[in-house]
Order: structure tokens, then C-alpha cells, then sequence
């Protein structure tokens, strides 16, 4: 970690955690010297790059290789109606780039994939996966446990949102609490959600690997938590380890990041 002081206009910036013991200059450096890479820059990835930028994470990677719709202005809070047609990657990143000067932005115009997602995720302290389909969450987990990278992972549907925090062999990998994918959810557009449940979600995610950035623990490690924004409820649960799990269990069969079959849910 580096040991220079923070200069006037950073501590005037970061006063909010300088102020608080838990992070405190020790801790805001520590975040200045980290680098988080987002996989998805949509509903949950908005806000997550948002609150992550604004904190001083020092290097953020927004990989997305999709265009800004007109549908994802519902909810994707870093794009207008002039970014229509461009790549949401690098629309972020300029966003973001207004906010704080101190983040070096990495935009990857990419698709990760089973193929690539090692690559990928190499060089990055953390990985924050803000993805909208199975396929993808079961592939970055992958690569995160093999790589040994801590990974903050959500979702989202309709009203409801789930967030845990993969730290092995701290905890339970993705594959422990979901041993086979359910069948894939119908896409945002189509089954419908609340605008503002991203953010809910998107800053739970943003928090969690804020801490991990400024040294602290996450406490969604081993717990897996269940917004409903319907019923203005919050829960969580415990989740243990599989042993055996392919993945992370006592005798693991996966040696690579591997894809996994998912079918697609009926969108009646």
C-alpha cells in the first residue's frame, strides 16, 4: 500500500470516510491503491460504478459489450436519451470520469465467457459481478475461486434482489448455494422491474466491495442476502460450504471456468 499522505483536495473529498475509524486515511488508501472490475455496466452496474468511483476505488474496469436502448433508460441511471446506440462501457467511463478524477476507468468493450473470463478477471483485486443471466454469474465464479479473487455477486427480478460475497475457502462458492442454474428468468424488459430496485441492489454491492477495498471484512460472506422491495423487507441466510461441490469441495472436478446449460423460463 502506498504511504504517501493524501493530497488537500482528496482529504477535503474523502472527509465522509476519513471521518469514520473503520476506514479512516489508512483505509481510503488502501482503496485509492485497489482495482475493481465490473462485469455488466446495466441496472446493477450503474450504480454499483457510480458509488464505487465516488469512493475512490483507484482502477475500475467496466466491461459490457452492449448499447445503451432506449428501454434501459427505466432504470440505468448513468445513460440518457443522447447515448442511445453507443456501447454502455465506454458511455460509463466518461460518465464517470466527471465524477472523480482519481479513478483510472477501464472500459472493456468484451463479452466474458467461459473461454476469456480467466483473462479477464487477472490483475484485478476485485470482481463485482453485476451480470443478468446464470450462464454468466456461474462463469465468474468460476474464474474468481480458481484465481482465489474475492467476488461481491447480485441479481434482480421484478421486486426481489439477492447479493453474497464469494471469499474461498472462506465461505461458499455460487456453486454451493445454487448447485444446478434454475431456469433463466425472462430479461428485465419483458418481466418487468422496479426502477429504483437496481439501485437498492447496485449500492449493496458497491458496499460490500468498499469494504473489502478499505481492509475491512464483508459480512455477506457465508450469508446470502434477500431484498423484497415490494414488502420493504430484508433477510438473510446462512449458506456453508459443499464439500462436495465440483468447484471448491474436497475433491473439485473443475479445473477451468465452464459454462453451464441453462433452460429458459416461460415468459407466461
Amino acid at each position: 500500500m502506498s504511504s504517501a499522505p493524501l493530497s488537500a483536495e482528496q482529504t477535503e473529498r474523502y472527509q465522509g470516510h476519513l471521518s469514520l475509524a473503520e476506514i479512516g486515511a489508512e483505509g481510503q488508501r488502501r482503496m485509492l491503491d485497489s482495482s475493481a472490475l465490473l462485469v455488466g455496466v446495466g441496472g446493477l452496474g450503474c450504480p454499483a460504478a457510480q458509488y464505487l468511483a465516488a469512493a475512490g476505488i483507484g482502477k475500475l474496469g467496466l466491461l459490457d459489450d452492449d448499447i445503451v436502448e432506449r428501454s434501459n433508460l427505466q432504470r440505468q441511471i448513468l445513460f440518457s436519451v443522447d447515448d442511445l446506440g453507443a456501447n454502455k462501457a465506454e458511455v460509463a467511463a466518461a460518465c464517470l470520469a466527471r465524477l472523480n478524477p482519481d479513478v483510472e476507468l477501464v472500459p472493456m468493450v468484451e463479452r466474458l465467457s467461459a473461454s476469456n473470463a480467466a483473462g479477464l478477471i487477472e490483475g484485478w483485486d476485485l470482481i463485482i459481478d453485476g451480470s443478468d443471466n446464470f450462464a454468466t454469474r456461474y462463469v465468474v465464479n468460476d474464474a474468481c475461486v480458481l484465481a482465489g479473487a474475492p467476488l461481491i455477486t447480485g441479481s434482480i427480478y421484478q421486486f426481489e434482489g439477492q447479493v453474497t460475497v464469494v471469499r474461498s475457502p472462506l465461505g461458499p462458492c455460487y456453486r454451493c448455494i445454487f448447485p444446478a442454474p434454475p431456469p433463466e428468468q425472462a430479461p428485465c424488459r419483458e418481466a418487468g422491474v422496479l426502477a429504483s430496485l437496481p439501485g437498492v441492489v447496485g449500492t449493496i454491492l458497491a458496499t460490500e466491495a468498499i469494504k473489502l477495498a478499505a481492509g475491512a471484512e464483508s459480512s455477506l460472506v457465508g450469508r446470502l442476502l434477500l431484498i423484497d422491495v415490494r414488502e420493504a423487507s430484508f433477510r438473510s441466510v446462512r449458506v456453508k460450504r459443499d464439500r462436495g461441490c465440483a468447484l471448491c469441495g474436497e475433491a473439485p472436478s473443475i479445473e477451468r471456468p465452464t459454462a453451464v446449460a441453462v433452460c429458459r423460463a416461460r415468459a407466461d
